[in-house]
């Protein structure tokens, strides 16, 4: 019993060896296909990526040529609108010097002009000043001449001799003299009197062949009469408004007018 069970093992044994060599056989078969087509992909992927490589030197070398040119290019771009700018400047700063003697040529132009102008202007103010020193010199002649054929008459009141006018010129010549103020009048016989500044004249009677006169006086409410009073004679009188009397001066005598002036001082107070 033991011998066939030992040459049944043996077999059995055996049996298993050959198909492990068979397996193992076949394994190193798929082995020697796999390697086979791992070696052939490999050589394709190290072609592939020789291939890359090559095409990515090359375009890194476009790349750098470009780089390269572009560089080139923009430095003679900056050397171009350097030298355009240069230029530019030259240029600006030409037309700048130009403008600038262009215009102090206009200025001294003006200011050569203006000065004769100035001058001609001076030379005619000062022919006008001569004239009129020569005319107020001529003037005042004029006036120290009349105020000095100024007639003096003396007063009704205060028995003083007073300068009067007899004319118009005389009249004028006196106002230039300033010591008082002068209001012409004209007064028509009528049975109202007539306001010359702050008093009432009423005309009575006109003689023209003495050159005679009568008025009233209304002043401060209060009426007085100057009978026969003679032309260009002084009629005097007080008035509440001054320390000074007021003057009446008639210069024309007609049949039924009067005219003349009347002088007023130019201080006006209250009396005390």
């Amino acid at each position: 019993m033991k011998i066939p069970i030992l040459f049944g093992a043996v077999i059995a044994l055996l049996g298993a060896v050959v198909y492990l060599y068979m397996q193992l056989d076949h394994v190193k078969k798929d082995l020697t296909n796999t390697n086979t087509t791992m070696q052939a992909q490999l050589d394709k992927l190290v072609e592939a990526s020789s291939l890359n490589t090559r095409t990515n030197s090359r375009r890194v070398d476009e790349l750098k040529e470009q780089l390269e040119r572009a560089r080139r290019q923009a430095a003679q771009a900056a050397g171009a609108a350097k030298d355009e700018a240069l230029k530019k400047v030259d240029e600006a700063k030409s037309q700048l010097q130009a403008a600038q003697q262009q215009a102090k040529q206009e200025l001294q132009a003006d200011i050569s002009q203006a000065k004769e102008a100035a001058d001609t202007k001076i030379s005619a103010v000062g022919s006008e000043v001569s004239n009129v020193k020569t005319d107020v010199a001529a003037t005042k002649t004029e006036l120290e001449k009349t105020v000095a054929d100024l007639k003096r008459a003396t007063g009704d009141l205060d028995g003083h001799s007073v300068l009067i006018a007899t004319n118009a010129k005389e009249l004028a010549a006196l106002r230039t003299l300033g010591e008082r103020n002068y209001i012409d009048f004209t007064v028509t016989k009528s049975k109202t009197s007539s306001k010359v500044s702050d008093i009432q004249i009423l005309l009575k009677k006109a003689d023209l062949k003495k050159h005679t006169f009568t008025i009233e006086l209304t002043v401060d409410d209060a009426t007085v009469e100057k009978k026969d009073k003679v032309m260009n004679e002084p009629v005097q009188f007080m008035t509440s408004k001054s320390k000074q009397p007021y003057e009446l001066v008639v210069n024309k005598v007609t049949k039924d007018t009067i005219a003349g002036y009347l002088a007023v001082p130019k201080v006006l107070n209250q009396r005390n």
